[in-house]
């Protein structure tokens, strides 16, 4: 019997985070020992992620900053500086690592103007990739009216949104006590894509490209149930066709970060299409043994051609981020 198809080659992982030293001493300013519930706050540098990156056949981590961002932060202003803060040190390391590094910035949310300021400095001046932005800021979901002009501008630059999961604001009443990365992170990437497609953020900006964790979180398990109820007369603001939701569902990128798995990914499948979906670890909020694990499971997956691999490993995020095509 012929032997599967086993992957071999380099991989960009688009689900990698980064804990530079200010947003640490800021999260431990805050009195903060561990995050979401009770998951613990890693150690990271620039060198560590290397040397995973080295074992895995990693070629380039696309860095971010990880929940709770800067909404830890009560003061506007504190927000927005640690934002800056945050955004000018992932460029420094980018500058630092020619080609081993990219970068999302962090956004002071729910603040629109400062958040707007904090665009143009992470493009314009700092020659950012993208930026990550939580699935829910205060309570706010991203489909939300007041957060409408980040989108409009996001929009206007084609910019890629990273979109990470946080912990909901009830994650004491529905955690059982648990860490929200176990269950409610899954589902709020669901919730907050939900609202997305049915405030149709989507439809009015087509240019964005929106990247989701964690194989979509729960998304693929209930997207034809939610595609079924879309043009039902209760769903808010509006009724939706079955079919525009489906497209606007497959239209959205996929991380295979912690979800590499054959039965995972085997669901992802019946969703998106083989050019949406990318690699990721999660590192290192997934310790290297686990970042290994995955990138093994990844190189086994049954299915695929050599090709389709090699699209998930790294041709399909190079459309996305161009500069890495060398």
């Amino acid at each position: 019997m012929p032997q599967p198809y086993r992957c071999t080659c380099g991989l960009i992982d688009v689900h990698a985070h980064c804990l530079p030293p200010a947003y640490r001493q800021a999260l431990a300013d805050a009195g903060l020992a561990s995050l979401d519930g009770g998951y613990p706050i890693p150690a990271w540098s620039a060198q560590a992620a290397i040397d995973v990156m080295d074992a895995g056949g990693i070629d380039t981590m696309m860095l971010s900053v990880s929940s709770p961002s800067v909404g830890f932060l009560r003061d506007a202003g504190a927000r927005e500086r640690l934002a800056r803060r945050i955004n000018e040190d992932i460029a420094e390391t980018v500058r630092a690592h020619p080609g081993r590094f990219g970068g999302f910035a962090t956004l002071p949310l729910p603040h629109v103007e400062a958040s707007l300021k904090e665009i143009d400095h992470a493009f314009g001046k700092l020659g950012l990739d993208g930026v990550v932005i939580e699935t829910n800021t205060d309570g706010k979901y991203l489909g939300n009216p007041a957060l409408a002009p980040i989108f409009d501008a996001l929009n206007e630059r084609h910019a890629t949104i990273f979109l990470h999961p946080t912990a909901p604001q009830c994650l004491e009443a529905v955690g059982l006590g648990r860490p929200a990365p176990l269950f409610e992170f899954p589902c709020d990437t669901a919730r907050t894509v939900i609202d997305l497609v049915f405030s149709d953020t989507l439809r009015r900006c087509p240019n964005l490209k929106l990247i989701l964790p964690h194989a979509g979180g729960v998304l693929p398990s209930i997207a034809h149930r939610i595609a079924l109820l879309a043009p039902m007369p209760v769903m808010k603001p509006a009724p939706k066709s079955s079919e525009a939701v489906l497209d606007e569902f497959r239209n959205l990128y996929y991380d295979l970060a912690m979800s590499a798995n054959q039965p995972t990914f085997d669901s992802l499948r019946t969703l998106a299409p083989l050019s949406q979906i990318l690699f990721g670890t999660d590192f290192p909020f997934q310790p290297a043994a686990n970042v290994a694990k995955n990138i093994d499971n990844f190189r086994r997956l049954g299915g695929l051609t050599a090709q389709e691999h090699a699209a998930i490993a790294r041709e399909n995020v190079r459309r996305l981020f161009p500069r890495f095509g060398a």
